[in-house]
């Protein structure tokens, strides 16, 4: 029998500025916008309520020529959690609704992994959910760019890093070259797909940063720091990759230019 359909809010944040892709939010995929293309998969994955919030005027335009709703926020947030963090305050939420942060580079992100994102932090108890996928291939093991995360036994998460870990100290002490992954090797990449308690979201405004996390450039990391409970949802598909640089931008044009 199937768990019953959890309810939850769904929020893009879309950040304008950006050092390697300026206007980012604004992108033309297809004649939308980014941002527009983000918010119709939030709705798809069932939310009872799908909101952008946003630092800037054009992309508030952009998303209400959309028909989208739409929430201005401050230009002085450092994370996206941060940005979630106001928009709880601003729509009064109670504590224990459950808050997807959708990230507003993610135009092809899985509604059905978005839903099951926020049935896992329902079913767990934690105070955040998030999402890995195991890696299997040497390079993806290695590359700072791919964030790692290790589990415990209940699948809260126990550690991330840009490091390779778990480090198979045995294995690569053979293989020099680091070529292959031992046989029955567990890592995970991590999905930077989050939902949140909205209670938690109030406390996080208010955490002192750690200093792991500044060394790691990964936010996640405070919540851990300061004792909350991540679930991890292991899932077998990777998603689609979302838009950072020029490249990217070009390639999901390409991508929707050729779908409509």
């Amino acid at each position: 029998m199937s768990s019953p359909q959890v309810k939850f809010k769904a929020v893009v944040p879309a950040r304008y500025a950006s050092t390697r892709l300026p206007a980012k939010p604004l992108l033309d995929l297809g004649g939308k916008p980014m941002v527009a293309r983000v918010a119709e998969r939030a709705v798809l994955s069932g939310a009872d309520e799908v909101w952008v919030a946003t630092d800037h005027p054009d992309v508030v335009k952009a998303a209400e020529a959309s028909g989208l709703s739409v929430l201005f926020t401050r230009a002085d947030h450092p994370t996206g959690t941060d940005r979630l963090a106001e928009v709880v305050e601003l729509r009064g939420w109670s504590d224990d609704t459950i808050v997807v942060n959708v990230q507003g580079d993610e135009p092809l992100i899985d509604p059905a992994l978005v839903a099951r994102t926020a049935q896992q932090l329902a079913e767990s108890g934690a105070d955040i959910a998030t999402v890995a996928h195991p890696i299997d291939n040497p390079a993806d093991f290695f590359a700072p760019n791919v964030v790692k995360v290790v589990c415990k036994a209940n699948g809260d998460a126990m550690y991330f890093s840009r490091a390779p870990i778990p480090f198979a100290r045995d294995h690569f002490a053979q293989d020099k070259d680091r070529a292959s992954l031992p046989s029955g090797f567990i890592a995970c990449r991590h999905i930077g797909l989050y939902a949140y308690r909205a209670g938690f979201l109030r406390a996080y405004a208010k955490l002192t940063p750690s200093p792991v996390e500044g060394f790691e450039a990964l936010e996640q990391l405070r919540a851990l720091w300061h004792g909350y409970r991540i679930s991890v949802l292991v899932s077998d598909h990777l998603p689609m990759p979302g838009v950072d640089t020029p490249e990217d931008a070009a390639r999901m044009q390409e991508w929707f230019s050729k779908k409509t």
